[in-house]
C-alpha cells in the first residue's frame, strides 16, 4: 500500500487530470505540480476558466459542435457552402478539419462510430439528424470523413446505404500516402490503400 504524500484536495486533483486524455498517472502528477507552483498565474486562471466552460458551453442542435452558442459558430457562419456536408466522427475531427483550412463547409458529428460489440447502434449515434438535414434539399454533396478503422468503414457504408435515396454525391476522404510520406516508412495497408484510390497525373 503506498503512503500518501499529499492532502485530499491535491489527490483529487491529480486523480483528475489523471482521466485527461494523454495524461496517466505521472504526468498527472507532473502536471497537479507544475499548476499548484503556478497558483496565481495558471491554476486559478484555469480554474476559472473551466467554471466559465461548465455554465456557457453547448452541444451545437444542428452539428454537433460544441460552443458557447447554439447553433455554433461554423452553422451560422454565413459565408460557408450550404451545398456541402462534411460527416465526421468526432469534434476533434470537426477541428482538425478547420485548421486545415481545406474547404469552407458545413459539418455533421455523429459522436462515435457504429460498434455492435459496444452496443454503439444508430440509435446512440447523430445519424437521424444526418438523415433529416439531408432531406432538406439544401446539401448536394455529402463526404464522409471518418477514421480508416473497421467501425469506420462499417459506419461509412451504413450512411451510404441510409442515403441511397437522395439526389446527391456521396464521397468519402482519400487514403494512402501523406504530403511528405516516404513509401519505405509507411505500413502495407497504407499503402494498398493509396494504391487503390490512385488518381489520373
Amino acid at each position: 500500500m503506498s503512503k500518501r504524500i499529499a492532502g485530499p484536495e491535491i489527490e483529487r486533483l491529480i486523480q483528475l487530470l489523471a482521466k485527461v486524455p494523454g495524461l496517466g498517472p505521472r504526468s498527472a502528477r507532473r502536471a497537479a505540480l507544475h499548476l499548484i507552483k503556478k497558483k496565481e498565474q495558471l491554476l486559478q486562471p484555469l480554474a476559472d476558466a473551466m467554471g466559465e466552460a461548465v455554465e456557457k458551453v453547448r452541444i451545437c442542435s444542428v452539428c454537433g459542435n460544441v460552443d458557447t452558442a447554439d447553433p455554433c459558430l461554423v452553422c451560422t457562419d454565413p459565408r460557408r457552402d450550404d451545398a456541402t456536408l462534411i460527416v465526421v466522427e468526432d469534434v476533434a475531427d470537426l477541428w482538425a478539419l478547420e485548421r486545415a483550412v481545406a474547404m469552407n463547409v458545413r459539418y455533421h458529428v455523429l459522436g462515435g462510430t457504429l460498434s455492435p460489440l459496444d452496443g454503439i447502434g444508430p440509435d446512440q449515434l447523430n445519424i437521424k439528424a444526418l438523415v433529416d438535414r439531408v432531406a432538406g434539399g439544401a446539401v448536394r454533396e455529402l463526404i464522409i470523413a471518418v477514421n480508416a478503422t473497421v467501425e469506420g468503414q462499417t459506419t461509412a457504408h451504413y450512411l451510404t446505404d441510409q442515403l441511397a435515396g437522395f439526389d446527391i454525391k456521396v464521397t468519402r476522404l482519400a487514403h494512402g500516402v501523406p504530403v511528405g510520406g516516404e513509401l519505405d516508412y509507411l505500413d502495407e495497408g497504407t499503402l494498398a490503400a493509396a494504391l487503390k484510390s490512385r488518381t489520373a497525373f
